[in-house]
This record gives structure tokens, sequence and C-alpha cells, in this order.
């Protein structure tokens, strides 16, 4: 007998009890595709010589596969890579304040450009732009979708065909090999480089300017540092020396913050408001890094430049929605209360977060993981270690932070790359590093409401 002609038909096996509920959730035609495929597959391998499975691992399959095509793509992890702003992992987590208010205007219409007092039309900037200018002393403010988008913009509004002058030493390339002198390029501006790499001084963006200058501009180089014989012109006297020219001078932070880290015991990052104080006229800085909200690029500045880049057409293909405005609206509300901040902002919390702290968690959360590992041929224990801020965010600056250090027994490396992919598969990845020879979990973005999470995700370990 053809032991082909014994497989199970599709409408026998969509009967079965356990497909059923599979089709109750996923929908009719998603199960009834996984079970065509998963019999084709099948015929295919018994015609290579493959044993016929039983009807139960044939159901068994239909379940794992549907399980994995409708997973989402877009999933929480653990993040212990010992990166706080992790780029590929979303960088600054939102904090409690931001989810409530992004999910109440998720679920409801809003006022996005409606007044409400008047009855008529409003502007979507004015959802943030008040409290924009309160934490930065800025003049107006407007909102994009992310720091290249608010750069692209202005130098598009504001020096279309014309030249701008920056200090060749701050021509940054950021992730994905996006470089300043390429947006410029596209913005339809011309870069004019001065100084060198390592020294420019005031009189270098005095001989450039010319007819065609439209502005100067100053870019905060957050992802490296120079050191050594280095010489950067003061913002002030960038500021003077512009406005002496009738130009506007602007500064692209980057990475910036609304807060003076020092407070916290970081290292000092340049504010806006210290930016606004020094004569800039327009400054750019990120949502979603150091700020600790949502993927946007912040303008703030004076009411005339604003006004123009608003007016600009591609401000409309720039613009944000209703949900980055409601997260970014409960984000900077929290830096009105900036004794507080640190307990209230995720991100900032996770980086002042003290080391004797990290380990204390790590010292709850060791037996779990030695039982995980039970079997494999490794030890586990806790180390010291050393986070970084991450997205280009004062890299030279380590924080000191604590784990685990995962190390093969003997000379079994490979089995390290086998328990990094373990964690992975987990139903919440953990995803860690691995670095001189140890996989290496950094606890310090492990919030304690995650722990309990953590040790129900690692009883799920199986053993590669």
């Amino acid at each position: 007998m053809n032991p082909l002609s014994q497989l199970p038909s599709v409408d026998r096996l969509l009967s079965a009890a356990a497909i059923a509920s599979l089709v109750e959730l996923h929908g009719r035609a998603v199960v009834t595709a996984m079970v065509r495929d998963v019999l084709a597959a099948t015929r295919a391998a018994v015609k290579d010589g493959a044993p016929l499975p039983d009807e139960a691992a044939l159901i068994s399959r239909v379940g794992a596969g549907v399980t994995a095509k409708t997973r989402p793509k877009l999933r929480p992890v653990f993040n212990l890579t010992g990166t706080v702003l992790h780029t590929n992992l979303g960088r600054a987590p939102l904090p409690e304040e931001a989810v409530q208010a992004l999910v109440a205007a998720a679920r409801s219409p809003c006022a996005l450009e409606y007044d409400i007092e008047t009855g008529g039309r409003g502007d979507r900037d004015n959802v943030v732009d008040e409290l924009l200018c309160e934490l930065t002393g800025a003049e107006a403010a407007t909102v994009v979708n992310n720091n290249a988008a608010a750069v692209f913009l202005l130098l598009n509004t504001l020096a279309q065909k014309k030249e701008v002058i920056v200090s060749r030493g701050e021509l940054i390339e950021i992730g994905g090999a996006f470089r300043v002198p390429d947006i410029m390029k596209r913005a339809g501006a011309k870069l004019v480089e001065v100084g060198t790499t390592n020294r420019t001084h005031l009189k270098d963006f005095g001989e450039s300017i010319g007819p065609r200058t439209a502005l100067l501009m100053k870019v905060h180089a957050s992802n490296y540092a120079i050191h050594g014989f280095t010489h950067a012109v003061p913002e002030a006297e960038l500021a003077a020396l512009a406005h002496r020219h009738g130009l506007p001078f602007v500064i692209d932070l980057g990475s910036g913050t609304l807060a003076d880290l020092a407070a916290y015991g970081l290292p000092h990052e340049p504010t806006p408001a210290e930016a606004i104080a020094g004569g800039a006229d327009l400054v750019t800085f990120s949502g979603d890094k150091l700020l600790g909200g949502p993927q946007a690029g912040l303008l703030v500045g004076t009411k005339e430049l604003i006004a123009k880049i608003k007016k600009n057409p591609l401000k409309r293909c720039l613009r944000v929605g209703k949900l980055t405005l409601a997260a970014l609206e409960a984000v900077l509300a929290l830096y009105r209360d900036p004794d507080r901040l640190h307990l209230r902002v995720t991100a900032v919390r996770q980086l002042t977060r003290p080391e004797v702290e990290i380990r204390s968690a790590a010292e709850r959360l060791l037996p779990a993981l030695v039982r995980a590992l039970a079997g494999v041929p490794v030890t586990a224990e806790i180390v010291a270690l050393k986070s970084q801020i991450g997205s280009g965010s004062l890299p030279v600056d380590r924080l000191p932070s604590a784990g685990f250090a995962i190390r093969p027994q003997g000379k079994k490396g490979g089995v390290l790359n086998r328990i990094e992919a373990a964690l992975r598969a987990l139903p919440k990845p953990v995803i860690g590093r691995i670095e001189d020879g140890a996989l290496l979990l950094d606890l310090r973005c492990l919030d304690n409401g995650d722990e309990q999470n953590f040790r129900d995700v690692l009883a799920h370990f199986q053993a590669p």
C-alpha cells in the first residue's frame, strides 16, 4: 500500500480539536494554508524515504507552524546587552505615564488638530510646543519624525542652493552609514568645511563667510570624541559671528537631553537650554535617546525661523502622528519635576541605577540561571561589568554595572553561541553579548519589577 494514501485529508486535520482551537484563534485561512503546507512537506519527505508521521505529529507541526507564522515581529525582549539606549532594540523605553497617554490616544479620537476652545482647526505642534519652549527657553518649537529629518528640514528650508559652514571635525557619521554631508547634499545645501579634524578657530568661520552663506552650523559629536591637541570655537562666539553677518546660528545636538545629567551622577551632556542661552537660533535633538521619549526630531528656536520651517511642504511629509505626540507630551511633562526625574523617566532611571542595586538583583537571580543551565558544560557567575549609554550618546563613558558571565568548561567555545541562540528563542528573548570568551548578561536594564518575569522565562530554557 502506498504510505501516502494513509495521510489524513485537509478536512480531517481541520476537524481535529487542537486544530479547531487554532482556527478560532487565528482564523480559518491561515490555519488551512498551514495544514496544506505541512501535508505537502510531509509527502515530499516520505517520498525521500522519511517515515510516515502519525496524525498527532502532523497536528503538532501545524500548531508550531501557525504559532511561528502569527508571532509578532516586533516582540518585547530582555535587553541584557549592557547598552541602555540600544538602537536595534528600540532605544529609550517609555515611562508608564507615556505608555498610558499613548494607549489613551490610540483608543479614541483626540484633539490632534482641533482647537477645543474655539472649535476651529488647530496645529498639532500645539500639543508639545509650549512644553518645549518652557523647558528650553526657546520662542517656538516644532516636531518631526527623527533628528535626521529635523536637520534635513531646516537645511532645506534655510539653505537650499546656499552654503552652510561647518567645522571639519564635526562632519560625523551616525548609525547605518548616515552622514551629515549626505544630509546636506540631499537637502540642497552646499557644505563648506573649515578648520581641521582636531582644531577649528573662529577666523576659519569668518574667512569662509560669503554672499552665498546661509548659516553657521555646529554639530555635536555625540558618537565619538577627540582627545589631545584640540580646539573648538565656543558656541557664544560662533553665535556672535553669525549675528554680526545677519546669519542664523544652528546647533544639532543629536542625542540632546533636557536635564543636566551631571545632577544625577552622569557626565554632562549639552542641553538645548544651554544652546539657546548661548545664542543659538535653532537647535535640533532626538526624542528617543537621552530624553527618554518616543522617536522624534525636535526643533526649537526663534519664532521667525520655526515659522519658516513649518511652511516648508516637506514638513507635512516628516510630521509625527498622535501616538508620538501623546507619548512625547507625557515625557516632557515629567521634566517639570527634575527632583524625581531619575525615578520616573525609565531611560534616566536605568542610566542612574546604582551598581550595588544591580549586583543585588544578580544575586537574587543567579540560582534561576544556574538551574536553567543545569547539564550544560558551562559555569555561570556574577561579575562586575561596564554598561554604555548607547545611540551615540557619551561614547567614551562607561557605567559601573553587574551581571552574569557564562563561560564554557574546557575548550568548548561553540557552546556559547548555542546558549546565546537558545536565550533568543525563549518566549521573551533574552539578548546578551559574547565578549572575551564569555556570554555576558548585563542586568542594568532589568528593572526590579521584571525579575519574576525573567525567572519565569528562564524556566522555558532548553539546553542546546
